[in-house]
């Protein structure tokens, strides 16, 4: 017995009406969006509020946010006839370039911080067939470089500068209203390139003038200390952070994060790395959730407000934006396991819990 194709999941069928695509942008998808939106039960009290929801951008198919602009900023390359694609990265914009560059059967070529990329992003990068260079810089260097290459030859770019990667990113805000029924008081985020922040705000903005939400959130931006670089309104020569998918000095869209801010009334503030890894233990002990030390990044912001006595109440979203396993180092190192031998036989299991 045939089973029927259902309608096709993803961001273009999804969320057609408020993309940039015409008749020949490629309906291209991998299955991303649509991502959940559940309830942090035991968090919210301690960050001081009534309501805190945690949007999983980890479920993406490359198990980033990156997927939701990616599809767009891909798609629209192939239609105007790019036979390659290029970006730099941290992590986990080239695995998602690389796995949408692999389904449509384009080139991928990725710069990346030699030495500087977790261990899982670099994993599928690979698997997917990229073609990795490590530059010997930083992440900001590296996007130079892949700014002038791609100006010079006829590969596109599809970083966060390129517009269709906002657009697709923004659809994330769209589900949160549809979701809640309304925008949330406040938006917790993590801020690196800052493309995800200038999405966002830009995605509630639309909600509201369509009447799919009553009022706009504040947008609550958070950097890692040492690499905060609109927090101290200066670049930041030479970043470091634990959180390595925020590890970036000079970000692309820092124009677009302090209008969000302040048009929204919100901030943009740095959380240490002890912060960080509090708030990305909680996040697994407490909820049940991996994400990589960026992802924790908004979550630790909240409980760092929560504490300070500046959140009264009210709905949060705090969006994860990425999957533990992309880090395994860090969870190994951050994560002591509770292992006891035991006999294979019932007798020596019971002994070994102490039943």
């Amino acid at each position: 017995m045939s089973v029927a194709a259902g309608k096709p999941r993803g961001v273009l069928f999804r969320w057609a009406e408020i993309l940039p695509l015409t008749e020949k942008t490629p309906r291209l998808t991998l299955g991303e969006g649509d991502t959940p939106l559940v309830r942090s039960v035991a968090l919210e009290g301690l960050c001081g509020l009534d309501e805190l929801w945690l949007k999983l951008e980890s479920c993406n198919p490359t198990g980033s946010f990156k997927d939701r602009g990616m599809v767009v900023a891909v798609a629209k390359a192939v239609e105007s006839g790019a036979k390659a694609i290029m970006c730099a990265s941290t992590g986990n914009t080239s695995a998602s370039a690389a796995a949408y560059a692999a389904r449509c059967g384009i080139d991928c070529f990725v710069l990346v911080p030699g030495g500087k990329v977790a261990a899982g992003k670099m994993a599928q990068a690979v698997a997917f067939g990229s073609r990795i260079l490590e530059v010997e810089g930083n992440f900001d260097q590296a996007l130079n470089a892949a700014r002038e290459l791609t100006a010079k030859h006829p590969v596109a770019l599809v970083n966060s500068v390129n517009p269709n990667r906002i657009a697709g990113q923004k659809t994330a805000a769209f589900e949160i209203c549809e979701a809640l029924g309304d925008a949330p008081g406040l938006l917790a985020i993590p801020v690196g390139n800052a493309g995800n922040i200038t999405a966002y705000w830009q995605g509630f903005c639309e909600c509201a003038e369509r009447g799919l939400a009553n009022a706009h959130p504040r947008m609550m931006g958070f950097q890692a200390a040492g690499a905060a670089p609109i927090v101290l309104g200066e670049k930041v020569e030479r970043p470091q952070t634990v959180a390595s998918a925020i590890r970036i000095g000079n970000p692309a869209s820092w124009k677009g994060a302090t209008s969000a801010r302040d048009e929204s009334g919100g901030l943009i503030a740095a959380v240490t790395d002890e912060e960080i890894l509090e708030a990305y233990r909680l996040l697994a002990r407490r909820e049940g959730l991996f994400v990589e030390p960026a992802s924790a990044a908004g979550v630790a912001g909240l409980l760092k407000l929560g504490r300070e006595g500046r959140l009264r109440g009210g709905r949060a979203v705090a969006v994860l934006t990425g999957n533990g396993l992309k880090d395994p180092d860090t969870a190994a190192a951050q994560h002591t396991p509770d292992i006891t031998r035991a006999e294979a036989t019932v007798e020596g299991v019971e002994r070994a819990l102490g039943w």
